[in-house]
């Protein structure tokens, strides 16, 4: 069986648990699979690496950047090679370049294009486990790129896929995709199985076990993941194509929260034609993703434009703003960045009724006004004050019944 694991920074933020990763790889080789590593750099080294960079440029040439921080996972390679090394077993650690993840020119968020498995798979047929440091490739002229953070997951779910690996597992510092933040609910619960569909809305709105890029591309190419602990053992949770069974009978998988948004409102826009999209075209120009996008019914002939970006966006997008509200003729832009952003997700709401009015139902009657809502098939958001958060959250997971252990035959009821 050929197995794909990934480690995660606190799985190798020292020596003592890069042994560890090896005394783990190890006991996948004596099971006689064979074992393809994906690395990430040692637990703070990015941030560390990208220090050093801002204390000789405001705005560190993108290029450099990546050569810089790239290093953080090619050390975590050599070490890990060098302890399996050690321990009696033959590995290799085969940089980007070597194997080569050919990826786009976009510094600092690169996408992979491609990846030439030839020399993975000969090293694999003489016996080594094979290592490669994560979150990173090469670009058509040989420039390194890294993918963004998160990145390495990506790396090994597009491995996984190019080598068609039995399995894909992700080590991390939990034990699994939960129903929702522990630090935040003492009921959250682990999950065996979750879609990929649900995973990748829990990831866009703030669950960080997996970036979403990975479940993308787990998603289009089939490879199941299994994230786990790499601090315990454990089953873990399988994130995989949809369960129809499931589907019926469980309607919310779990709920999301995201205090890490700003919201911003245009008002008295000009009604009509082409506005919105000088509004957000601006935006997008200077590659600003907007999440939640509000506009209410015209009032005469102007009408008030709401929408939230991340907060490391949010005073660039408001000076964006303000010029934009010369530019057409609004009256004014304001920005809040006193709110926060919970969710409810789950495959059963499209063959379910009623769940938006019990939702909405359920934070009235804790006194939350929603300042803004968003839907799709197997979810809805609500914008409310920051300081509901948390409150939000645990009322929304008693009252859809995740605290609950048989989550199945509550969900019915």
């Amino acid at each position: 069986m050929l197995v794909v694991q990934k480690y995660g920074g606190t799985s190798v933020k020292n020596i003592e648990r890069i042994k560890k990763v090896a005394e783990k790889t190890i006991q996948y080789k004596n099971q006689g699979n064979e074992m393809v590593i994906v690395v990430s750099a040692m637990a703070g080294e990015t941030d560390r690496l990208l220090s050093l960079a801002h204390e000789i440029a405001r705005f560190p040439d993108e290029r450099e950047a990546d050569v810089l921080i790239s290093t953080g996972e090619q050390v975590t390679a050599a070490l890990l090679a060098l302890t399996l090394k050690e321990m009696g077993h033959d590995a290799v650690s085969l940089m980007a370049d070597q194997v080569k993840i050919s990826t786009d020119s976009s510094f600092g968020k690169a996408r992979i294009a491609d990846i030439e498995k030839d020399r993975v798979i000969s090293q694999l047929k003489k016996g080594k486990i094979v290592i490669i440091p994560g979150f990173q490739g090469v670009d058509e002229e040989g420039n390194i790129t890294t993918l963004g953070r998160g990145g390495s997951d990506t790396t090994a779910v597009a491995l996984a896929a190019s080598l068609n690996a039995d399995l894909c597992e992700i080590y991390t510092d939990v034990d699994g995709v939960y129903t929702t933040d522990p630090n935040i609910c003492s009921k959250a619960r682990r999950l065996d199985r979750i879609s990929y569909d649900e995973m990748l809305e829990m990831a866009s709105l703030g669950a960080k076990v997996l970036q979403i890029r990975c479940v993308e591309l787990a998603k289009k190419y089939n490879v199941p993941i299994l994230v786990k602990s790499s601090y315990e053992e454990g089953k873990g949770t399988l994130v995989c194509r949809e369960d129809r069974t499931m589907m019926e009978k469980v309607v919310i998988s779990g709920v999301t929260y995201n205090k890490n948004e700003a919201k911003i409102t245009v008002s008295k826009v000009p009604d009509r034609p082409g506005m919105a999209a000088m509004i957000f075209t601006a935006l997008s120009d200077v590659n600003i993703p907007v999440d939640i996008i509000v506009q209410n019914v015209s009032r005469g002939s102007y009408t008030d434009i709401t929408f939230t970006v991340a907060k490391a966006d949010a005073k660039k997008a408001y000076k964006i703003m303000a010029d934009i509200v010369k530019e057409i003729g609004a009256e004014s832009v304001t920005m809040d960045e006193d709110i926060a952003k919970v969710s409810i997700v789950g495959v059963g709401m499209r063959s379910h009724s009623g769940i938006a009015s019990k939702m909405f139902s359920v934070l009235a009657n804790e006194g939350i006004n929603i300042e803004a809502i968003t839907t799709s098939e197997i979810k809805i958001s609500c914008v409310i004050e920051a300081k509901y958060g948390e409150l939000a959250v645990n009322v929304l997971h008693r009252a859809f019944g995740l605290d609950k252990q048989d989550v199945e035959e509550e969900s019915e009821n």
